[in-house]
């Protein structure tokens, strides 16, 4: 197991094989992910080649609750998420996962991620198709088989109910406010670690949801 020193350690998971590959020919795909506070999640993926956009926003809950008011009380069943729009040609969706469980989050921290605590922080995968489904559990069982981390995954897989952007000035905001303690704690170490672990795919100027 290889560490990359962080707030919340990086960690080399397999590449996926078998049932957990995913291949695609669409111009795009997209899939919406949960690791705790969307800033470092989004920023990660706003770094990552073949990502066409990546939005903060809510899932998990209905619509009208979809707010970070009331997200932030941890009674609306949203999850702070991220929806990934990516270019399967140029990245897998189970690529897309691996940068997920390595470098994005800890998978087995249950409805917390490192200062955060509540089931709006939870780990989970809100996906597409069945498609998208049985490859993200035959992933996390390929991994937990793996023992890469020390402890069980906790990571939730369950089909899309609905995703909802989040305000604007959640948006980009790793890349708006790299001074923010929390932001230069927590979440530039974990893009650190993708430019580290995935060379090859990291990009240095994230695509991101609004021209500045």
């Amino acid at each position: 197991m290889a560490r990359v020193n962080a707030a919340e350690p990086a960690v080399a998971v397999p590449a996926a094989t078998g049932k957990a590959q995913l291949a695609s020919t669409a111009q795009s795909e997209t899939v919406v992910l949960a690791g705790g506070c969307f800033w470092g999640v989004q920023g990660v993926f706003q770094h990552t080649q073949g990502v066409l956009r990546a939005v903060s926003g809510y899932a998990g809950g209905k619509q009208g609750t979809a707010t970070y008011e009331m997200v932030s009380s941890g009674s609306t069943g949203h999850a702070e998420s991220v929806q990934v729009t990516y270019d399967p040609r140029k990245i897998s969706f189970d690529r897309i996962l691996q940068i997920y469980f390595s470098v994005a989050h800890d998978p087995t921290q249950l409805n917390r991620q490192g200062p955060d605590r509540g089931t709006q922080y939870r780990s989970a995968i809100f996906t597409g198709s069945d498609q998208q489904k049985q490859a993200a559990e035959a992933y996390i069982a390929q991994i937990n088989a793996a023992k890469v981390f020390s402890s069980p995954i906790v990571t939730q897989v369950a089909p899309l109910q609905g995703f909802y952007a989040a305000e604007d000035y959640h948006q980009d905001y790793a890349t708006l406010h790299p001074n923010q303690p929390y932001i230069a704690y927590n979440d530039l170490p974990k893009i650190s670690n993708l430019q580290k672990m995935y060379p090859a795919i990291y990009r240095a100027d994230p695509v991101l949801v609004f021209k500045r």
